[in-house]
């Protein structure tokens, strides 16, 4: 099994600049594109429209990959975001408890059902800029000489008139990589789109920004470097789990975490 994070930018002339009155370009608006994950022979983020798919396939029509169309960096910042939490290790009596999409607080709560659904929501890849955006989650297991990374996800299998937006990939499954792996495919991701970002910024600082078009490109340079420092940072951080707390929470939403034996 393997895992990689995939994307294609947009070409520089065909990034749209924000704003109507005075457009400007930067280093977020310059990720442009399209990003999609390979897990386990699947391509989580590929579109179900055979329209779309052929066109890309064509060899006369306009190829825009057939994933999600949004700026790369946002899936970027997610898991550089999660970084820190999915690489602790999730204690055995809670395996169960991360990818259990049903945890819901009605009203109030206690404190610790919120600690330990927090908890578990600190292992959910943020979605929330797409529509009919699948839920992936990731649990990192380390038991005897096994340090895997399991990749789990679900979303709706049948289009419906609301939204028929929907996915090749099967509507829920679960994919355990070696966490080196993973954390490999994570660095790769990083190191190929600060490359690729490297030349936009270069060409820009040598020619200017597009007639007509704000961009600062002192800034652009000194966020790309600093952008470039993010995930050694958050690999560098560990969490401060309560895990009292979210073992108590967990209890308290009903679900059963093991005996004193089996935690780790």
């Amino acid at each position: 099994m393997t895992v990689r994070f995939r994307f294609v930018l947009r070409a520089v002339e065909a990034v749209r600049p924000w704003g109507d009155e005075a457009p400007r370009l930067g280093w977020f608006i310059l990720t442009d594109g399209w990003y999609w994950i390979e897990a386990g022979g699947h391509e989580l983020l590929r579109y179900a429209d055979p329209a779309r798919a052929e066109a890309f396939a064509g060899p006369d029509a306009v190829r825009e990959p057939p994933y999600v169309d949004y700026h790369v960096v946002r899936l970027w910042e997610d898991l550089v975001d999660l970084m820190p939490r999915i690489m602790e290790p999730v204690p055995p009596d809670l395996a169960d408890f991360v990818p259990d999409r049903r945890l819901r607080v009605e009203g109030s709560a206690a404190p610790d059902a919120e600690a330990a659904i927090s908890w578990a929501e600190g292992h959910v890849l943020d979605m929330g800029h797409l529509r009919a955006a699948p839920d992936i989650r990731f649990r990192r297991a380390v038991s005897g000489g096994d340090d895997t990374m399991t990749i789990t996800w679900a979303h709706a299998s049948e289009p419906d008139d609301d939204d028929p937006i929907r996915f090749t990939a099967p509507a829920t499954g679960r994919v355990s990589v070696p966490t080196e792996a993973f954390t490999a495919a994570v660095t790769d991701f990083d190191r190929d789109l600060f490359a690729a970002m490297e030349e936009r910024v270069g060409a820009l600082e040598a020619s200017g920004p597009p007639p007509g078009v704000e961009l600062d490109t002192i800034h652009l340079r000194h966020e790309h470097r600093d952008r470039a420092t993010w995930l050694r940072r958050a690999l560098d951080r560990t969490p401060d789990t309560d895990w009292p707390a979210v073992r108590s929470g967990a209890e308290l939403l009903g679900r059963p975490t093991g005996t004193s034996a089996e935690r780790a």
